[in-house]
């Protein structure tokens, strides 16, 4: 598989596997109790602003998703966005990692939802990096 077909792949399975985030979006707020509960985490309790961020950041996850699966469908037209959003996941999963270990989270979660979204940014970077310059080098 060459740079463009890995940076495709790597952009719809990300974008299909983030606008599952939707479903959170819509589901009871019990069954997201349960999930919690699953996951030995502290009791989830109820109020309007804790369902609301659950809510809209789950949105936000299927809106990057929608947009994941939209540039990948013109990598060349779209090459400075991806590499933005490669950039901006780097950053965004350093941040991810300390969030999760200052919030205590399970290690698992720590150890896999950050590095997945540095890699995830990286092979953005990386497998644009071709098509990027190529765009940067016909804009000017």
């Amino acid at each position: 598989m060459n740079r463009q077909g890995l940076l495709l792949a790597v952009l719809r399975v990300s974008g299909i596997g983030m606008l599952f985030a939707l479903f959170f979006v819509f589901c009871p707020f019990e069954w997201m109790v349960r999930i919690n509960a699953l996951l030995a985490l502290e009791e989830l309790v109820y109020t309007p602003v804790i369902s609301y961020l659950i809510r809209t950041l789950s949105a936000m996850y299927a809106i990057l998703g929608g947009l994941l699966l939209f540039v990948s469908t013109d990598v060349d037209r779209y090459a400075k966005l991806i590499r933005f959003l490669g950039g901006i996941g780097i950053g965004a999963g350093a941040g991810i990692i300390v969030l999760d270990a200052v919030l205590g989270l399970p290690i698992i979660w720590t150890v896999s939802e950050g590095p997945m979204t540095i890699g995830l940014g990286a092979i953005m970077l990386w497998t644009c990096r071709d098509t990027c310059d190529a765009a940067n080098t016909e804009a000017t």
